[in-house]
């Protein structure tokens, strides 16, 4: 067996790996970055554009699409920011980050009016688009602040574009809100089979060294992560059995390198993505869990959740085809 010395590595760029990583070129979603790209080209004029929702299941690519879209409107000098909501508790501290990313430099300590901080936005752009991920995870009064905010500030016309799981978050904006705050949908359905394999392709070609990977290793991560459609549990396969291979001195990532990658770490990963579920699709998924029966039909679903929750045929077929396609 050839094995590896000194310094030697399987890697020939760690980096592919992590689900920051922004790649040159996003596949599989051309029709949503040429949607998104339509939406927000009056920025380009310095004319407002149009509000945008980016809505789907948990790694189908919304974050990757908005990030790579607002990089090309950087590119034509159009002031961007791309802010992650769970990590912002506050309205102040949300207006911070778009001043410390538009204006580039550190925000004011707390205690400076709000619209000081819109003043001096304003002044650096005309129009910014900002994003808001994970719009979703915000608390009620600072979702209602915050995009009340953007869309009537006087300061600077911007154009707003939240990424989100569900739309379920709208019901949670008060009505003069909701009256005002109108957004084109962009959905992003789950990748099919074949579409995580060259994904996943790419990222192993560009992550490692030729001829590094076996195929069957290959194929196991693409039959793992088809299996609940989570493609950071898939980068977390390549990185870590690439990890196992070098612990083993090996040139070669085989599958037993997968298999001791994902020990333990399919609970985790299904666990996150339950936790990434709403209330109604969390209910389709306990019924049929509890069901567990082969000949089961999705009639017989609806039947008892129509029964127990009074969920509507629209909406069930709705989950059907969004969260469990």
């Amino acid at each position: 067996m050839e094995i590896l010395w000194g310094d030697e590595t399987l890697f020939r760029n760690e980096e592919v790996f992590d689900p920051e990583f922004l790649p040159p070129e996003v596949l599989h979603r051309d029709m949503q970055i040429a949607d998104l790209a339509a939406c927000l080209r009056p920025a380009l004029r310095g004319v407002a554009p149009g509000h945008v929702l980016c809505v789907g299941p948990p790694s189908t690519g919304k974050t990757t699409v908005v990030r790579y879209v607002l990089s090309k409107l950087e590119e034509h000098d159009v002031a961007t920011a791309y802010l992650r909501c769970p990590v912002l508790r506050t309205t102040y501290n949300v207006f911070a980050r778009i001043y410390e990313v538009v204006c580039r430099k550190i925000p004011p300590q707390k205690g400076v009016p709000l619209f000081r901080l819109l003043e001096e936005i304003g002044q650096s752009c005309d129009v910014p688009v900002v994003a808001l991920d994970d719009i979703n995870f915000l608390a009620d009064n600072v979702l209602n602040e915050v995009l009340l905010t953007l869309v009537k500030n006087v300061e600077f016309k911007v154009g707003v574009v939240a990424i989100a799981m569900s739309k379920d978050f709208v019901a949670r904006l008060e009505p003069y809100l909701g009256s005002i705050f109108h957004f084109h949908e962009i959905m992003f359905p789950l990748y099919s089979k074949e579409e995580i394999r060259s994904i996943l392709r790419w990222r192993v070609e560009h992550g490692f060294y030729p001829d590094v990977m076996t195929e069957e290793a290959f194929e196991r991560v693409v039959e793992l992560v088809a299996r609940n459609g989570d493609l950071r549990y898939g980068l977390y396969l390549l990185r870590k059995a690439g990890v196992m291979a070098e612990r083993r001195a090996s040139r070669r990532i085989e599958v037993e390198d997968v298999e001791r990658a994902r020990e333990g770490e399919e609970v985790v990963a299904l666990a996150k993505s339950i936790s990434a579920l709403n209330s109604d699709e969390r209910e389709v998924l306990k019924i049929i869990y509890a069901l567990d029966e082969e000949n089961v039909t999705t009639g017989d679903v609806y039947a008892i959740l129509k029964a127990e929750v009074g969920m509507s045929y629209s909406r069930f077929y709705e989950i059907m085809d969004t969260s469990f396609a």
